[in-house]
């Protein structure tokens, strides 16, 4: 066990996801005034505990600090509340009521997609505490089945939906976390806008509930792909099909939330009214009246015309409490806070007189020198190609150049070793008969010796193998007279034969062998056949009758 704080202990833990750990935890002593909820010594609790990374990152810190009243008094039955957060050194926590029950996803990955009538009646519920959520300027930004508790999944109650992660998402929001990823979300279920980096407002939790009512009704998400890249581009580009399955009215819903477009998505709470019309209006009981209202559920979702902005997005109108504290210079009684902001020194351009311009990034050689004569600067030579250029027609005509032949597998090096070419012999020249040499004088300097002449080396030609010889031509063999041809003819012919075999050695041996006398008759071979048959015979007799 760990302790967490003064007032928390860990026991084990409960899952582990991108952001830290979920423990089962238990309360040591009632928590003070600071904490939303005081609770009981002895009560467990769920922590949710940070990754090292974000405990070290100083934004990280001050938001989690900063936001402490804004995640303790969201509160909501369907959303998973934040009882207390505990700082702690370098470890930060988030402390939330025990949910005993499994997320979405494996609720789904066990038991298979929802009814559309039950799919419709739990987002509903979600899209509650989305509208809560919204109207207190918090933004989840991570809507998915995996942060969606079911309690009352073992069939005891109904089932009820609870939203967690809520403080997670408010946390994202900081620089220090969004430096090191390109966005918050996952990207199975990331808005359009949240992927290319524009403005985003509570939009994005909508577009995040469509996709997990598809993915209740139908058991996966509307996109997919091997690569988050892909998952990306499908958003941006792909529109959702509808799966046959899936009442009208429930399809209308779900595309309206999909849409590119983040104002023309729903409010949360137009959300939640749009799906119990269509739950009322599409079950095997629904009235004509509410299935003609579950029709006309397009009316019922009107978009939301003033959306929660998520700070730091630039999708405020400034303002934000994401926006960082600006420090007056000293003497901020001669500030003019019209005047142009000054941020480097101004250096000049090239040319200008006192000016130091930096020198251009080197991306391309460097083009040769114009002549006299030439363009201006920016327009095109109508003469003489671009470097580039000549070095790519320069690999063009390489390419060009090679040839693709056959070749025969008799001239193929690699299948066969290369024979090597008896050489020719060499005639040894000449050397005159031996004479001794005459004495040198004294004075006379030792010679150098002679270098020896290598030989030129050989070179291995392939040898062609001799031509195969041709093979004896087979004669053809006889066929019978009966060319008809029995199939198991062969087979036939040996249990014939075996038989013939065995019922002559079986007369040989009650004829040569005083076997019928041990036997006790003295009857022939032919005979006691003929007996044993019509012993037969009178037993099946009997048996028929």
């Amino acid at each position: 066990m760990r302790p967490v704080g003064s007032k928390y202990l860990l026991e084990e833990p409960l899952g582990r996801g991108a952001t830290g750990t979920v423990w089962r935890a238990r309360q040591r002593e009632t928590a003070g005034a600071e904490a939303a909820v005081a609770g009981e010594p002895g009560e467990t609790v769920a922590i949710k505990v940070l990754k090292e990374e974000l405990a070290h990152d100083a934004d990280v810190v001050m938001r989690f600090l900063r936001e402490r009243s804004v995640l303790l008094r969201l509160t909501h039955p369907n959303i998973v509340r934040t009882r207390d957060l505990v700082v702690e050194g370098d470890l930060l926590a988030l402390v939330m009521d025990l949910v005993d029950g499994p997320d979405l996803h494996r609720y789904l990955r066990d038991n298979g997609p929802f009814s559309p009538v039950a799919a419709a009646l739990l987002t509903a519920q979600i899209a509650d505490a989305l509208a809560a959520s919204h109207a207190d300027g918090v933004v989840h930004r991570d809507l998915k089945p995996a942060n969606v508790l079911l309690a009352g999944s073992d069939g005891s109650g109904e089932m009820h939906p609870m939203l967690t992660d809520f403080g997670i998402a408010r946390l994202a929001d900081s620089p220090g976390l969004t430096r090191t990823h390109e966005f918050v979300g996952t990207p199975a279920y990331v808005a359009p806008e949240s992927a290319e980096g524009r403005p985003q407002t509570s939009a994005v939790d909508i577009y995040g509930a469509g996709i997990l009512l598809y993915e209740l009704v139908t058991g996966r998400p509307p996109f997919a792909g091997s690569t988050a890249l892909e998952v990306l581009h499908r958003h941006l580009s792909e529109e959702p099909r509808r799966p046959s399955t899936l009442p009208e009215p429930l399809w209308t819903v779900i595309e309206r939330c999909l849409r590119k477009r983040p104002e023309e998505r729903p409010s949360a709470e137009n959300l939640a009214r749009a799906l119990r019309t269509v739950a009322t209006g599409i079950g095997v009981h629904a009235t004509p009246a509410a299935a003609e209202a579950a029709l006309g559920v397009a009316a019922l979702l009107a978009p939301d015309p003033a959306p929660a902005t998520v700070p730091g997005t630039d999708g405020g109108q400034g303002g934000g409490d994401a926006d960082p504290t600006q420090v007056l210079p000293s003497g901020a009684g001669s500030y003019d806070p019209a005047a142009a902001t000054s941020v480097l020194p101004s250096t000049g351009a090239p040319g200008v007189p006192g000016g130091q311009g930096a020198d251009p990034t080197r991306a391309m050689p460097p083009v040769p020198p114009m002549p006299t004569g030439a363009p201006a600067a920016g327009a095109q030579a109508p003469d003489g190609p671009h470097p580039w250029e000549s070095q790519m027609r320069a690999a063009r005509d390489r390419n060009e150049q090679t040839q693709v032949q056959y070749l025969d597998p008799n001239e193929d090096p690699l299948r066969r070793r290369p024979q090597r070419r008896p050489a020719a012999p060499q005639q040894q020249p000449q050397q005159p008969p031996y004479r001794q040499p005459a004495p040198a004088p004294y004075a006379q300097a030792p010679q150098a010796p002679q270098r020896r002449q290598e030989p030129p080396p050989q070179r291995y030609e392939p040898q062609r193998p001799p031509a195969p010889e041709p093979r004896p031509r087979r004669e053809p063999r006889q066929r019978s007279a009966n060319p008809m041809r029995i199939p198991g003819l062969g087979c036939l012919k040996g249990c014939l034969v075996t038989l013939i075999l065995l019922f002559v050695a079986a007369w040989l041996i009650w004829e040569l062998t005083p076997l019928q006398e041990w036997i006790g008759t003295t009857r022939g071979f032919f005979a006691q056949i003929g007996h044993v048959y019509n012993q037969v015979e009178r037993f099946v007799n009997k048996l028929s009758g």
